[in-house]
Parts: structure tokens; sequence; C-alpha cells
């Protein structure tokens, strides 16, 4: 297998490259078509169209927008489980879902259609990151429900490359395939990369030897603090993903090999807002803001403004490559993971900046709320990595922490290995502490 290409103008889909014009009117196009479906299948959002004074498509322009409704997840709970459907049942060619609370899943599902759009977009995603025909993608991703496995899949087989479907777990049979088969793509979530990577340098297998030139991580936010834990363990090009089943799946965002840490948004798909988390009103580009989505071409669950609780700015300003679409920064954490600690908010994200950046720290951290009393502290959990004194890096993270954070925190290093790893699924980073033994060895 060759290597991916290491040209980061290469682009899979001449949408990737339309002048603004061009994709203001196919957008325009495409929200005006969506309307119309969404009132003809006289729905919870045609429903809610009309009561808007939308009763047809035509005549709507992007600058309408702010005043069609918004839909969240609390919709999509309430009429679960495809109660939102937009298309006949007998049309819907998948189901796929997330996580959601008291065991009750987020359920979407997709036509024939919506997962050939899902593979274009996967696709783009893939060739942004360096992969081509010739490449062998290392998929790391859980398949099922979860549509991280299954959305690199089909983005790998529209693109015509090699893809090793090994799903997420099994690390010592990941490690001999990688090692038999010198994959050039990693296809995973950042933190079991961070696992991947462990596991090598434990079995003594330098990462040179395994082939891998690019990783392309997502379904978990991640600052660029792991991006250079990532790329010094795998010594590969780490780059995010950005995607929620909701709207497809991964491939809704992807940064490319040029794009100096933006994620570009396949605008022509899904148009993209940032907007005030309070308000609910659109906030300038380049400002933080809650991302919301509208899927101009989804058949079986379109949406309208879709308010996914994830923070990032937006970037409408020329890009370095070919490709023209919005760009999205990383996130910068979620609406729903704000913690506020004896009255300061503070976001993981921040504290990982913090941790990761510490060359005596492993990259493996644990945030613990601690609640045994009216007001709760943070403490914050790291695994030693070094011949380092534990006092010195204990009290250089307070410090830097508290100058971060505005805020004292707990910080508790303990011996490498100690702190639990994800090998299926997201990282679980934060933990609460009401009572009883403490979590992690070492606090008090």
């Amino acid at each position: 297998m060759n290597p991916p290409a290491d040209t980061a103008d290469v682009v899979f889909d001449p949408a990737e490259t339309m002048s603004a014009d061009e994709r203001t009117a196919l957008q325009t196009e495409r929200l005006r078509g969506l309307v119309d479906r969404l009132l003809a299948a006289d729905g919870v959002l045609g429903r809610r169209l009309r009561a808007t004074g939308v009763d047809s498509g035509a005549g709507l322009s992007l600058a309408d927008l702010p005043r069609l409704p918004q839909t969240t997840k609390a919709d999509l709970w309430e009429h679960y489980p495809l109660g939102m459907l937009a298309v006949p049942a007998e049309e819907v060619a998948c189901i796929h879902g997330s996580s959601g609370t008291g065991g009750r899943p987020t359920l979407v599902g997709y036509t024939a259609g919506d997962v050939a759009t899902w593979a274009n977009v996967m696709a783009r995603s893939l060739v942004g990151a360096g992969a081509t025909r010739s490449s062998l993608i290392h998929n790391a991703y859980g398949y099922g429900l979860f549509t991280g496995g299954l959305g690199v899949h089909h983005g790998a087989g529209a693109l015509g490359a090699t893809v090793v479907p090994v799903s997420a777990g099994m690390t010592q049979r990941q490690l001999r395939l990688i090692q038999d088969l010198r994959p050039d793509v990693l296809t995973c979530t950042p933190s079991y990369a961070i696992y991947l990577g462990e596991a090598f340098a434990a079995a003594g297998v330098a990462p040179a030897e395994t082939g891998l030139r690019v990783g392309v991580h997502g379904a978990e936010p991640w600052t660029d603090a792991m991006r250079v834990q990532i790329e010094r363990l795998l010594g590969i090009r780490a780059l995010d993903i950005y995607g929620l089943s909701e709207i497809t799946g991964p491939g809704v965002a992807c940064e490319t090999l040029d794009s100096e840490g933006w994620l570009h948004v396949q605008e022509d798909h899904f148009y993209v807002e940032a907007l005030d988390p309070l308000s609910g009103e659109p906030v300038p580009d380049g400002q933080l803001g809650e991302l919301a989505f509208t899927t101009l071409t989804k058949e079986a669950l379109p949406l309208l403004r879709y308010r996914t609780g994830d923070l990032a700015r937006l970037n409408r300003a020329p890009g370095p490559g070919k490709r023209t679409t919005v760009r999205m920064s990383k996130l910068t954490g979620r609406v729903d993971d704000m913690l506020v600690i004896r009255g300061v908010n503070v976001y993981p994200s921040e504290v990982e900046q913090v941790v990761l950046a510490d060359p005596a720290v492993a990259p493996q951290y644990l945030l613990v709320v601690d609640a045994r009393t009216a007001q709760p502290r943070l403490a914050v959990c790291a695994e030693a990595a070094g011949d380092f004194t534990p006092e010195v890096v204990t009290a250089r993270l307070g410090g830097a922490l508290r100058e971060r954070l505005g805020l004292s925190c707990e910080v508790v290093l303990v011996e490498p290995g100690q702190l639990p790893r994800t090998e299926v699924g997201k990282a679980r980073r934060l933990i609460r502490w009401d009572g009883g033994e403490p979590p992690v060895p070492g606090l008090r």
C-alpha cells in the first residue's frame, strides 16, 4: 500500500471549491426544498414552520434562517423512537443512534440517499487528510448503532480505499494487524489513539515500524495539547473530525492537511450557525457560540437549526488551500459540560490544555468534582511520566491551573496505569465524588 499523498490541494468533490456566490445559490435552493419537504410531511417541524407564518419554501433566503424554528435533542427524545421522520417508514434504509439519558438513545433514520451523502462527505474528509484510493485505513471506531465505524467505512468505500474494519477494543489484535498490514491511515477516538500509542511503546514498537502516516480522530472534544501527545506517541499527523448522528455522523466537518487547525464544514449539505447559548441568537463570526446545523439535503430526518450543545467559532475568511467552505474551530467544550466551581466557570478542555502541556505528565487525566460539601471543589488527577519530583510537578501544575482558571485545584499525581483507560467508546474524563472511598488513590 502507498502512503497517503502529501498534497493538501487534492479534493474529492468539486462542491468543496465552489465560489461564495455559487454556494449561496445552492444553499438557498436546498433550503427552500427542505422547507417544502417538511411542510409536506406535516410533522413536528412542518407545524412549527406554519406557526411562524411559513407555508412555502418559495422566496426564502439564508437571511430568513434566524426566524425559522430551532430543534433540540429534547425534541428527538419527546418524539422517540422515530416520530420526527419525514419519509414513510419503508424508505428508511438503516437506523443509527447515540446514547441518551435514562437509557433512552437518540435514534436517527437514514434513507439510501442519506447513506450516499454520508459516504460522500466522509470520503471528502479522508481525502482532505491525505488518503487516496491506494490507502489502507485501519478503522478502530466502534461499529454498530454508533455512527463512527460505519461512517468511516462508507467513506472509504466511496473513495475506493481499502478498509480494515477492526472496530474498537481488542488492543493486542489491533497492534498485530497494524504491524502486519502497515496501514497508512488510522481512524479512532483521540483517547484510543493515546491508548494505542502507549501499548506500542510498552511493546517496544517504534512509531516508524507501524507504517501509519495520519490519524483522523473524533467523537470526543480534544485539544491541541492532546494532538501533540498523539503525534509523539504514534509518529503521525493527527487531524480532527466532527459529526453527530443527528446530523449524519462523522464527516460533517474535518481538518485537512492545509486547514491550519480549522475544520472545513461540508456546508453544501449542512448549513452551520454559531448561536449565543442563552439567547439562541446568531453571534458574529470569530465569536464562540453553540453550533446549530440545518440539514439541507437530509431525507429521512431533516432538521432545522439543530442546536448541538457544542461550542466553537466559525471562520469564513479564505483559507490557504483550494477548499472554500466555512471553517470551524476545534470544539472548546459543550454547553452542558461547563462546571461551576465556587462561582468560577470551568470547561474540561481548559484543564486538558494545561495538564497535557506539562512534560512530567502522561496523556491521561481525570477531573473529580468533590461534591461532599456544600461548596464543591475540583481535583485534577494525572499520571506521572518520567523521573520527576512529584511535589515539584503538583506545585507547578497547581500554579498553571490557577493562572488559567482563576481557581485553586487539588492536583493529584499517580503512578502510570492507575487512571482508567477506554478501549471501547468515549473516554471518561469527569466524575463526581459524592461520598465513600476516593475514586483515585491519593485524593483526600
